[in-house]
């Protein structure tokens, strides 16, 4: 695989012809759309890679980042044989495989009638495209991976789209699924996600692959908007393969006395940046970002995330946990900016880190930009070790080290779990962690 340096092109695979055949591939779509997809390929081709002196990738392994040996694949496989990872009741279901739908289970007939939508982004953008045209990808990325989220926009086939109108509650989950099927495929999900006034919904998303041994590349991204006095849970949960290159874009749009919360499960691929950006935007706004990670063998995760309060008596709170195993390591550069009208501003940050091995590594930079003077922010960050007392009565009762180290960490998540309103949501992500210690 060659290095940053020695690779001339700035496009890797991402041809001009390719993307030409990408659009030709496609059904037909609104001009507005194609002509935006047309100028997010003009950026991916003159952005340049990520440097040595770009602060946004500080401490990131830059020279594994390639663009080079992928392909994005013709037509969906099938996801006969995967498994449903989620074991949870849902409201309603979409599986894209290779960025094409390839299965889904509808909403029922009454959640339906009161106006709630679950369907692709292709079918949302002729259907609903004055919603899809105003939130999807309204955000310019703000933590350095503006070529990624190029490529990502220009390349997107296909996603879901999900709204809930006005005063609809929607009691049971939203599942959607995103697989990369084939060796060296490149894989482009997106969801959106709109809340209307006084709303309430829950989305799971799981990012998987279907062999656990064939190498993907993934670059997804995400945008949720709630509107005034809505609520929006979301969960993400990333398991790509080991080999896997994946770059994840979240946005967050947070308006009056509305509250989203997010929590993402990083625990696939061998290298994972996954960007989060939530701006509140109206008083009452409140945003709480929660993430747990499990890294180990040689797996790197590098976390940025920018919390931007940009009304009065706003609200966010960001709980970032790792549990960090044999050789892996973590970044986690988070920001929190309040601007000038934000008076009353209550904003809270903080990556805690444990360390399961001697060889491991955690890099934490949490930050502020204040510009109120009224408010109340704290940061923070820790990184420690299992504590040898905790581990010795585990160990004096019977249990064996592995065996301890795990029940450890899971106390060490627990508090976030115990965020979440839903048991069997609590449950389901247990499993899924459970699953990366007999890895």
């Amino acid at each position: 695989m060659p290095t940053l340096t020695e690779t001339k092109s700035l496009t890797g695979s991402f041809t001009p012809e390719k993307f030409a055949a990408h659009l030709a591939g496609l059904p037909a779509l609104p001009q507005w759309w194609l002509n935006r997809k047309r100028a997010a390929y003009e950026r991916f081709v003159a952005l340049p890679m990520p440097s040595a002196t770009d602060e946004t990738w500080r401490f990131s392994t830059r020279s594994t980042l390639t663009l080079d040996g992928f392909h994005v694949p013709s037509a969906g496989a099938s996801a006969a044989q995967l498994h449903s990872p989620i074991g949870i009741k849902k409201s309603a279901k979409l599986v894209f495989v290779n960025g094409r739908l390839d299965s889904r289970e509808p909403l029922a007939a009454d959640l339906t009638q009161r106006g709630v939508i679950v369907d692709t982004l292709q079918n949302a953008l002729h259907q609903h495209c004055a919603l899809v045209k105003e939130h999807l990808l309204a955000q310019p990325p703000k933590l350095g991976s503006a070529k990624f989220a190029a490529l990502h926009e220009a390349f997107l086939t296909d996603g879901a789209f999900i709204y809930v109108p006005k005063g609809v509650e929607v009691e049971l989950p939203i599942g959607v699924f995103s697989y990369a099927a084939g060796a060296g495929a490149a894989v482009f999900p997106h969801t959106l996600v709109v809340a209307d006034d006084n709303s309430k919904v829950t989305v799971v998303e799981y990012f998987g692959s279907s062999v656990d041994s064939d190498a993907h590349f993934a670059v997804g991204a995400n945008d949720l908007y709630a509107s005034h006095g809505s609520q929006i849970t979301y969960v993400g949960k990333q398991d790509w393969s080991l080999s896997t290159l994946s770059f994840q874009l979240n946005s967050t749009i947070v308006r009056r006395d509305a509250r989203v919360q997010s929590l993402n499960l990083h625990l696939g691929a061998r290298q994972a940046r996954h960007e989060s950006l939530s701006q509140l935007q109206a008083p009452g706004a409140f945003s709480e970002m929660l993430a747990l990670t499990v890294a180990h063998d040689a797996q790197e995760f590098d976390q940025r995330t920018l919390q931007i309060h940009q009304a009065p008596n706003t609200k966010s709170d960001l709980l970032y946990k790792n549990a960090l195993r044999d050789h892996a390591k973590t970044i986690f550069s988070g920001l929190i900016v309040v601007d000038p009208d934000a008076q009353k501003t209550d904003a809270y940050q903080s990556n805690r880190n444990l360390m399961l091995s001697d060889d491991c590594e955690a890099n934490s930079l949490p930050g502020l930009e204040i510009q109120a003077n009224d408010v109340r922010c704290t940061h923070g960050a820790t990184t420690s070790r299992i504590d040898p007392e905790q581990e010795f009565y585990l160990q004096s009762r019977g249990i064996g080290k592995e065996a301890a180290d795990e029940l450890l960490t899971f106390g060490f998540f627990e508090d976030v779990l115990n965020r979440l309103a839903s048991d069997e949501l609590h449950a389901a992500l247990r499993t899924l962690i459970q699953t990366k210690f007999t890895k």
